[in-house]
């Protein structure tokens, strides 16, 4: 399954901590890669690229100018687009659905920042809540991604999917051990 996400509206001033948190998220959570329109943001991807490089796995970072000429070309090519709004309808109803075409068809997961036009949600082929009340794109992309794969990103075998990383975490009760 490849999953890619796309944050909408990325504001330099205002949102770096929150799309810097999305990648992270995106990252732990098994996406491939990360779009972000908006402000390019040099920092964010060197900060997004530094994290892949020393915790491992081959995530990617990109800026895209025109988000509306990025969606059209993604969903012509025939990935799935699957918009998380607190507007949508929820997406534990839709996710079967969404995990059989997942199969044969690459996701965009797609997450705004600003107010998101209209039209994503015209194009989009879901609109999806994880609650219909005003919360984080960040838990409701963790908790997606989750679900989506079957809550594999939270299993111990996980860390297999980061076996380049140059820093691992050693799992304890306390205190903090890398090596």
């Amino acid at each position: 399954m490849k999953i890619s996400i796309l944050r909408l509206g990325h504001r330099k001033k205002r949102d770096v901590r929150v799309t810097t948190h999305c990648c992270l998220v995106a990252r732990a959570f098994f996406a491939n890669d990360v779009t972000f329109t908006g402000e390019f943001d040099e920092s964010l991807e060197k900060t997004i690229k530094s994290v892949s490089k020393n915790w491992g796995g081959k995530f990617k970072i990109k800026y895209e100018q025109n988000w509306k000429k990025f969606l059209l070309s993604r969903k012509k090519i025939g990935d799935l687009l699957v918009h998380l709004t607190m507007y949508g309808k929820n997406f534990l109803d839709s996710l079967p659905e969404i995990q059989k075409l997942s199969k044969k068809r690459n996701i965009l997961v797609i997450i705004g920042a600003e107010k998101v036009p209209g039209e994503v949600y015209r194009i989009s082929d879901f609109n999806l809540s994880v609650t219909n009340q005003p919360h984080s794109e960040v838990a409701a992309l963790a908790i997606f991604l989750n679900e989506l794969q079957s809550r594999s990103p939270l299993k111990n075998a996980a860390q297999t999917h980061f076996k380049s990383a140059k820093i691992k975490i050693i799992p304890g009760q306390k205190g903090s051990k890398t090596s």
